[in-house]
């Protein structure tokens, strides 16, 4: 019996900033050197469609998780960037917007209207220092349509900002790899990334890519393609980092967090898998 022939789908991940966290939670979002394969496979999942729930629809065809999941992959740092952090506050404070522009809760709005209206001379700007609106004369925060109206309402109007770390790698190019005996899958997956059903991101919603994403598919396994393809431009000369899955008695492999078992907003699940960190030498781009 023939052995399949394994092919390798290229995707380019190069961007202004990116961000590829494993112990990201609430306020504190981490980012490893370099993607994960968590992150990589979200991204063929938005493209495809995926809804993150996993909730069919009739008419939805999209692929299951698990068909990307089970693809193996690598990914190779052509220019590893600069890690970064950011201190950031959201929310607040007082703001010059009347309750009714600002606070998304009806009732709270019209209470305070009158005492805002008579202290701006009803114009649709202004600022107002009030005993009377200290504790929610705020930006809102977790706005949500209300199951019962349909109005949207701010699950949070504490003045209080939310304050958060988060870490991102600037100027970084990598070539991610997932591989593959059914060609036809990436095919897919091709057509997908070029045509894509959802907004695409590197990590998060801030980091969008500058580049196209997909990068070709080539014949081979994952190591020979990221070995012969050309590396991108403003690469750092060779020899080039990759991280490789192996199955998990391989020598020098380690394990990482970061297999994808859901995206569900309120049930993100990650599996363990094992990776081998290699030294490559791809040819350099000709001009």
């Amino acid at each position: 019996m023939s052995t399949p022939t394994l092919h390798t789908l290229l995707v380019r991940l190069e961007a202004v900033t990116q961000s590829w966290g494993t112990l990201s939670a609430f306020n504190n979002r981490d980012s490893l050197p370099r993607p994960t394969k968590s992150g990589v496979v979200g991204i063929l999942a938005a493209a495809d469609g995926h809804d993150r729930d996993e909730q069919r629809e009739e008419g939805d065809d999209y692929l299951p998780l698990s068909t990307y999941a089970t693809l193996r992959f690598g990914v190779r740092a052509d220019r590893p960037g600069t890690l970064f952090n950011d201190f950031q506050t959201t929310g607040g404070g007082r703001y010059p917007l009347r309750p009714r522009d600002l606070i998304t809760d009806p009732a709270r709005a019209n209470h305070a209207a009158p005492e805002v209206e008579a202290a701006t001379g009803n114009r649709a700007f202004g600022r107002i220092d009030s005993p009377h609106l200290n504790d929610w004369y705020c930006a809102p925060k977790n706005i949500a349509p209300d199951p019962a109206t349909g109005h949207l309402l701010a699950g949070n109007t504490s003045r209080y900002p939310q304050l958060s770390e988060r870490w991102y790698l600037a100027d970084a190019a990598f070539l991610a790899a997932f591989e593959s005996p059914d060609r036809t899958l990436l095919r897919h997956l091709a057509h997908r990334l070029k045509e894509p059903r959802r907004l695409l991101w590197l990590g998060q919603k801030a980091c969008a890519p500058t580049q196209p994403l997909y990068h070709g598919i080539r014949p081979g396994p994952l190591e020979q393609v990221l070995s012969s393809t050309p590396l991108l431009p403003r690469s750092r000369p060779a020899p080039t980092p990759a991280w490789i899955e192996v199955p998990r008695p391989t020598a020098r492999a380690h394990d990482v967090h970061d297999q994808p078992v859901s995206y569900a907003s309120h049930r993100r699940l990650r599996a363990p898998r094992w990776e081998e960190r290699v030294s490559l030498h791809p040819p350099t781009e000709q001009p």
